[in-house]
């Protein structure tokens, strides 16, 4: 029985500030086998993890990420907001940072391309390039909820696998899947059924629900048969798997 994958959602971004390298490492320490990120693009063509498009939320700058150059962006502080000040000094991370942490690792590295708001033109190719650079190829799914951006990306990167992030309510997933070239569904938890995971299986497609908190509902989604799930708290998800034997 395949194992379940437990992907931390921003990294460990229950105990630490998401989408920062504190957050990425501390959820390797509690258990996380993936971590999922978000990917944005500066104004000098660089790609930098941080789910919002404009910074005020996460950082104490403020405009947006696509109109800052690299070193603005490495020159904020992305951890001072999170709980008593003790993340302060975190960076904006790059891309790479995140690979060059897993590269010794088994981790499954699940990049969301966030170019739902703003386009980025070029951004696949670069994350493919960056991918590819550090041989992860096999230990990566792209997500969008941009699914145009999906479809672009499998035909340049047949190898590499991606999943469609979807909210609620669509008819037969993994049919849609398909026309996307889609392995993985992202779909909202709440949009899970286990007849849906058993069917999605039977046509060769998986699901990744996120983002899963409560302990109930992962157990609902572990005995439905999904092959990853994606939470705020690894820790609790691990425990959880650990007990199922999962």
């Amino acid at each position: 029985m395949a194992k379940i994958l437990n992907f931390a959602h921003r990294g460990a971004s229950a105990v630490c500030p998401e989408n920062t390298m504190a957050a990425f490492r501390r959820s390797l320490d509690l258990g996380a086998t993936g971590i999922e990120t978000d990917v944005q693009m500066t104004r000098d063509g660089q790609l930098v993890l941080i789910h919002d498009e404009e910074l005020s939320r996460t950082t104490n700058g403020s405009g947006y990420v696509k109109d800052k150059t690299l070193e603005e962006l490495r020159a904020l502080d992305a951890g001072a907001w999170f709980g008593d000040g003790s993340f302060a000094g975190e960076k904006i991370p790059r891309l790479e940072e995140l690979l060059e942490l897993l590269l010794e690792r088994d981790t499954v590295l699940n990049i969301e391309l966030k170019n739902g708001i703003f386009p980025y033109p070029g951004m696949e190719e670069k994350v493919i390039a960056a991918v590819r650079a550090y041989g992860m190829s096999s230990r990566v799914v792209i997500s969008s909820f941009n699914h145009y951006s999906l479809v672009h990306f499998k035909t340049l990167a047949p190898d590499i696998e991606t999943g469609i992030l979807y909210m609620e309510g669509l008819y037969r997933p993994w049919n849609y899947a398909a026309t996307v070239g889609a392995e993985a569904l992202h779909a909202n938890h709440l949009a899970v059924l286990p007849e849906f995971v058993r069917e999605a299986a039977q046509n060769g497609v998986v699901y990744h629900p996120f983002t899963v908190n409560d302990p109930k509902r992962m157990e609902f989604l572990i005995d439905a048969g999904v092959a990853g799930i994606i939470t705020d708290v690894p820790d609790v998800l691990a425990r959880l798997l650990a007990r199922k034997g999962r």
